[in-house]
């Protein structure tokens, strides 16, 4: 299922109350197969991930009273329902991390220790999986590390100049009809580190 258009792209941005009601790997799970694999019903994220309806239903209905899917008003028939994702994206307020509430710093700690599995996951299956593509991905694949020296004013300003130049690349013509265009997922990590 292709990405939106940049213009048509919504991104949320996450506070103490919808990231308690996100802050469970099921619940990641959801959503993250309902935005990169498209609408579907409970029963079918339930075999997609290997749970039971029952969980699904449950959670699906969680992740809906605190905005995150919704209805798909084009499909289903009678009594099936489907659910799509609300949005395209998750935006962390930079106050979550610091918040004076014990539950919101677990429900930060959990939901960013999940994005980090799911990095490593997806790293780790296209490791296992590189083998299975055409050639021409080989200079198309990077996984690279680098230190450098910065202040967290420079770190900061770094991160927004990768977000940007990752977005540049969203739209471009060429690439939307384009017969060997594949989505890419791209993963950055930065943070400091100790020298010890």
């Amino acid at each position: 299922m292709p990405e939106p258009a940049r213009q048509d792209r919504h991104v949320r941005h996450l506070d103490a109350r919808s990231l308690r009601g996100l802050a469970h790997p099921l619940r990641m799970q959801l959503l993250d197969s309902l935005r990169f694999s498209g609408p579907a019903t409970a029963s079918q994220l339930a075999e997609r991930l290997g749970e039971s309806s029952g969980a699904t239903s449950y959670h699906l209905r969680q992740l809906a009273a605190h905005g995150f899917v919704e209805d798909d008003p084009e499909r289903g028939k009678g009594r099936e329902r489907w659910w799509r994702a609300a949005d395209d994206g998750l935006y962390f307020d930079d106050a979550l991390f610091t918040d004076a509430s014990p539950a919101v710093r677990g429900a930060v700690d959990m939901v960013m220790h999940q994005v980090a599995t799911k990095h490593t996951q997806e790293l780790y299956t296209w490791l296992g999986n590189r083998h299975t593509w055409p050639q021409e991905w080989v200079p198309g694949t990077d996984m690279s590390d680098m230190t450098l020296r910065l202040t967290p004013r420079l770190a900061n300003e770094l991160i927004e100049k990768m977000h940007a130049l990752v977005e540049s690349y969203r739209d471009l013509p060429e690439a939307v009809d384009a017969p060997d265009a594949e989505r890419v997922r791209i993963h950055t990590h930065t943070f400091p580190i100790s020298t010890d």
